[in-house]
């Protein structure tokens, strides 16, 4: 008689099988940028076939992992949900670090340090960005790490004093840790990283930059990031 195998344990295979594979693993970490691609345009990041990548989102969507969208004649995909995007952030920060390839020219070198820099992780700040803005607000007591991260009181009023409303949906958490992938340390995501991103972005303290998910810390963003959270001018740019 076979072992007894625990009820869960043939979907874990299962959704460690879609990640097994570099093109895949390719894929979700492209769509962190927590944009919609077609599959043609992952298609050319990845440098596989047509009929390939088909294959591979196929699985993905199956395994719910991506989400899928048609316009016209356009397929687009993206990433499930916060969750998804979580996992394969969480994954990406455990695995071990490994030597980034030569930069071939100066703009993929420039394009590199660029999103250490600061970069989007799905829909948060990440980078040097997210690692300063996570520190300030621990500093100035508006969260918490001792407990794993919580936003206190008076980071909750100074969410409402900036005017970026928190609202929980589903079980995604108020604040999260997730492990920065360049940093190695945590930054802050959940409800609260994603409303201080989207901000960010709205209220122009940061603009994107390439086709990647680099972000570029404005004037405008670095007076208000030294106002707000004592985080001094000219550090981030």
């Amino acid at each position: 008689m076979s072992p007894r195998t625990h009820p869960g344990a043939a979907a874990l295979a299962a959704l460690a099988g879609l990640l097994a594979d570099e093109t895949r693993a390719g894929f979700l970490l492209a769509l962190l940028d927590g944009r919609a691609w077609t599959a043609g345009e992952l298609a050319r990041h990845a440098g596989v076939a047509a009929s390939t990548t088909s294959e591979h989102l196929g699985k993905l969507v199956a395994g719910g992992l991506l989400a899928e969208e048609r316009q016209g004649r356009h397929r687009y995909v993206r990433l499930a949900d916060a969750r998804a995007a979580q996992l394969v952030e969480d994954l990406a920060a455990q695995a071990p670090p490994t030597a980034a390839p030569r930069p071939r020219t100066l703009g993929e070198a420039g394009a590199g340090s660029a999103m250490a820099r600061g970069r989007t992780c799905y829909d948060h700040l990440a980078g040097r960005l997210g690692i300063a803005v996570t520190d300030a607000l621990t500093g100035l007591g508006l969260l918490r790490q001792d407990t794993g991260f919580a936003l206190t009181d008076d980071g909750l009023r100074w969410f409402g004093g900036l005017g970026v409303p928190l609202v929980r949906t589903g079980r995604r958490p108020l604040a999260r840790a997730c492990l920065d992938w360049t940093e190695r340390r945590p930054h802050l995501a959940g409800v609260a990283g994603a409303a201080l991103c989207r901000h960010a972005l709205e209220a122009g303290w940061c603009v994107r930059i390439g086709s990647e998910r680099a972000l570029k810390v404005t004037d405008r963003g670095g007076r208000a990031l030294s106002e707000l959270l004592g985080i001094p001018e000219g550090t981030l740019r």
